[in-house]
């Protein structure tokens, strides 16, 4: 669906016969998406929505940590205070849920840190590309798939003919559908708002769907858990919120220094 569509929004065609750096950068963002992709269904497999979306919330942990680490970007101290209420909101999270498991938790983690990392290499490889947003998303898109392919026929295609009937089928074209649209308005929305709003319709998204699939679910829950909950996802928006003010204060800051004045005679 993808090519109709970019076609239709006149987003221009990209063309590199620079192969090395496709195989630098664009491969491994794939490989990412790929793996991401497949942890985070494991996760909801083994483990509560909520739950699940709750661990997604420490992203800006992974964030800061491969930015330090990988890239040696430094961040103020409110940007680490604001971690705080994540950590312990995840962890309350977890020592309180009564569907726990350690796969779930495993693989929610692993899928949140390749989710933070693609983030991350995204923005990198757009601005050394100069490839439109939603080209760059399709190309990730078109190579996870070829990736994910062998997995399908291993896993998933000798099961069709005794498992898949009209309701899968329906549910996995509206699955489908929806992911897709929802990839395609987070990057367009990334970059029509502000990053501070962008962030609070992204919590504002992660209460719904967390509040959403108590009610249609029925997960059992405690007041402990929902604690938990609540907690992970302010910390996220407190981090979201210092992050902006750092990103606003290093822009303000002066090019050059003034010129000092001659002492009067």
């Amino acid at each position: 669906w993808s090519p109709p569509l970019l076609k239709v929004l006149g987003v221009r065609a990209y063309e590199s016969s620079n192969w090395s750096y496709h195989f630098k950068m664009l491969f491994p963002l794939a490989f990412a998406k790929f793996l991401s992709s497949v942890l985070a269904h494991i996760s909801i497999w083994k483990v509560p929505v909520s739950y699940a979306h709750t661990v997604k919330a420490s992203m800006p942990i992974f964030t800061v940590l491969i930015t330090r680490i990988f890239l040696g970007t430094r961040h103020g101290f409110s940007v680490y205070l604001s971690l705080m209420p994540i950590v312990f909101g995840v962890a309350v999270a977890t020592v309180s849920e009564i569907s726990f498991e350690l796969m779930g938790l495993t693989s929610a983690l692993l899928a949140t840190a390749g989710f933070a990392v693609i983030t991350i290499y995204s923005k990198m490889a757009l601005k050394d590309t100069g490839m439109h947003h939603l080209r760059l998303l399709h190309k990730l898109g078109m190579m996870a798939a070829i990736m994910f392919f062998p997995v399908w026929l291993l896993v998933d295609a000798p099961k069709i003919p005794s498992e898949l009937n009209t309701d899968i089928l329906t549910l996995l074209v509206v699955d489908g559908c929806l992911h897709w649209m929802q990839n395609i308005l987070a990057f367009t929305l990334l970059k029509l708002v502000t990053p501070l709003t962008y962030a609070v319709a992204n919590v504002t998204k992660r209460i719904a769907v967390i509040s959403v699939s108590l009610l249609l679910l029925k997960n059992p829950v405690t007041a402990t858990n929902l604690g938990g909950m609540l907690m992970a996802i302010i910390g996220v928006f407190f981090y979201n919120r210092a992050k902006y003010n750092e990103n606003l204060a290093q822009k303000t800051l002066p090019v050059s220094m003034p010129k000092a004045q001659p002492p009067p005679l």
